[in-house]
């Protein structure tokens, strides 16, 4: 046996790895004490840009000029649109389970029809076509109609709201909100699970459509992407409980009444961070700014008050604080897109830029152009004591 597996600890195994290095991410990270960056950039300093202009960052390494930021989002724009053969395909896909189900399927039809085989070129064609793809996808589960093509006139969150054809929606409102919410939710480090399964499969020289699908498929877990819906249900379940124009006590009370049970409070801890998540404070500050008055809005900000006073009373809580996930939801629903089920597609198609921003680093750049290796971490054995 090595000197290596004498240095390991039992308490070191089985805990997901997390804390321990393994590697490089050049798009972001994550600060226990001060949340996300992209690049050497805070959060909260970049949800003023539009979205191109942070991909452009992410992307480049540095912000653009604004003949730059035109110039690759006029490039991304001749990208954007997907073939009508990939639409036939895709609306053809089943309807049950999930939408997240229908997005990973339909990023392979994707891959198949219309993916190169260049780590690189398919990072820029997935970013560009993925708001055709996940308008298409929601049109087609919810039956709101026919999505129309892309808007080359329009950027890529307008063009998005565009081609979505939810019914009833003021579409500034909504805007507005689509672009924070794709900001906020781009990238958040290397070793978030989603990130981590998407670099994993292409470090098998998985192709860029596949290593994404897989990456959704881990996205879509509750314990991952799909928090920001059970987050909603439950803020939905608290209004429901106390009614509206609860006061904090009341609140407070309910998620007492709740814990007492053994039944979970969501929306609270992060496995880096020890504050506040950064993500959360600036959408907690625009739905106090825009709607202050909505009901969802109102028991949002007391579960903000009084989640972290309880919940700190746990010696075994390390962090108590709202995380991106206790607000984001809150915040869709009040902006007209009260549709959680499509909630963790919407983290998806933000994610992925990331996701495969970091795949084109691994795969071209890492270790002077020759890629990381394929992921393989070693599992001790250890005898099951069946009796």
């Amino acid at each position: 046996m090595s000197d290596v597996l004498f240095q390991i600890t039992e308490d070191q195994l089985e805990t997901g790895l997390r804390g321990y290095p393994c590697g490089y991410c050049t798009t972001s990270h994550v600060d226990p004490q001060k949340g996300l960056f992209y690049l050497s950039y805070p959060i909260a300093e970049l949800v003023a840009l539009e979205p191109e202009e942070v991909i452009y960052l992410l992307y480049q390494g540095k912000k653009g000029s604004k003949e730059e930021v035109l110039a690759f989002s006029s490039d991304l724009k001749a990208r954007a649109k997907l073939s009508d053969t990939t639409i036939k395909h895709v609306q053809q896909l089943p309807l049950q389970g999930h939408p997240m189900k229908l997005f990973c399927a339909a990023i392979l039809i994707v891959g198949m029809l219309e993916g190169t085989g260049d780590y690189r070129e398919d990072c820029l064609n997935i970013l560009a076509k993925m708001p055709h793809l996940v308008a298409t996808i929601m049109n087609y589960h919810a039956g709101w109609g026919k999505t129309p093509p892309p808007d080359p006139s329009l950027g890529i969150a307008e063009s998005f709201c565009h081609m979505l054809q939810v019914p009833h929606v003021k579409e500034k409102s909504l805007l507005e909100a689509i672009k924070l919410f794709l900001i906020l939710h781009f990238d958040h480090g290397g070793g978030n699970l989603s990130t981590f399964v998407g670099k994993a499969v292409a470090s098998g020289l998985g192709d860029m459509y596949g290593s994404l699908s897989a990456g959704m498929c881990a996205l879509e877990g509750p314990r991952h992407g799909r928090a920001n819906q059970d987050c909603l249900e439950f803020v939905q379940s608290i209004l429901k409980e106390v009614g509206e124009n609860a006061t904090e006590k009341q609140v407070e009370d309910s998620i007492r009444g709740r814990l007492a049970k053994n039944e979970l409070v969501f929306g609270f801890g992060h496995a880096v961070l020890r504050v506040e998540d950064a993500r959360a404070t600036v959408q907690y500050d625009y739905v106090q700014k825009h709607y202050p008055s909505h009901p969802l809005v109102k028991i949002a900000l007391h579960l903000r008050a009084v989640g972290p006073k309880v919940l700190a009373e746990n010696p075994k809580i390390s962090n108590p604080f709202p995380n991106v996930d206790a607000i984001s939801g809150t915040l869709l629903s009040a902006a007209g897109f009260p549709y959680p089920e499509y909630f963790t597609v919407l983290f998806g198609m933000s994610r992925c830029v990331g996701i495969a921003m970091q795949i084109v680093y691994e795969r071209l750049e890492a270790r002077n152009g020759k890629g990381t290796p394929i992921v393989r971490p070693k599992y001790l054995y250890k005898a099951r004591g069946r009796t």
